[in-house]
């Protein structure tokens, strides 16, 4: 191994150790409940930091964007590739381990995270109503900047306070919450003028 390779696996090493619970934590709320059987957050952990390795470019550019945030979203890729490998090509019927469980509860987590975050910011309607507005409303969040993504994103899906925020986007705790006030005040006006999120 070349001592520019070292270096950058050293590199990352100490990210991940320095990031470990976030990350374990990360990935256990983003597990599949099915995948969850033959994984371990530890699993996704470590396949998240060989994915690292090959993509230490990943880290070397755009240096604005928070690191926290670059492994978050590195592992929930795996997390993604993990879905796609095991459920989505159904090389063996991960879906039996359920013993029989309805094929719902194969929903991934992270759609989950996104839903119960649709339902802390609108209104309770129907089931079929509410799976279209989840989808809306994922369309509706891409449209938002990345800072505002960030936010929430670490609020809600990390279940980050503003102190812990702040200190992953290397701000201020008072320019964190400001930052998550307003990002939120900007979804909800947004969500306020389309009728499908409008309360009854």
């Amino acid at each position: 191994m070349a001592d520019s390779d070292k270096n950058r696996f050293d590199f990352l090493a100490d990210l991940f150790v320095r990031y470990r619970e976030r990350l374990l934590a990360l990935a256990a709320r983003n597990l599949n409940p099915i995948l969850s059987k033959r994984f371990s957050p530890e699993d996704v952990v470590q396949d998240t930091l060989l994915a690292a390795c090959h993509r230490t470019d990943y880290f070397e550019n755009n240096p604005e964007i928070p690191v926290y945030i670059k492994l978050r979203t590195l592992l929930l890729q795996t997390v993604a590739d993990y879905e796609r490998k095991h459920l989505q090509a159904q090389k063996r019927d991960a879906y039996k381990e359920r013993g029989g469980e309805q094929n719902s509860a194969c929903q991934s987590a992270a759609e989950i995270n996104w839903n119960l975050f649709a339902d802390s910011v609108t209104s309770p309607l129907s089931k079929m109503v509410r799976s279209e507005r989840y989808a809306l409303l994922r369309s509706i969040l891409e449209t938002l900047s990345e800072t505002d993504r960030q936010i929430l994103t670490l609020r809600h899906f990390d279940g980050f306070s503003n102190t812990e925020c702040a200190q992953v986007l290397n701000i201020e705790p008072k320019a964190a919450s400001i930052r998550y006030v307003r990002a939120l005040q900007r979804l909800k006006i947004i969500l306020a003028e389309l009728t499908e999120f409008r309360h009854e």
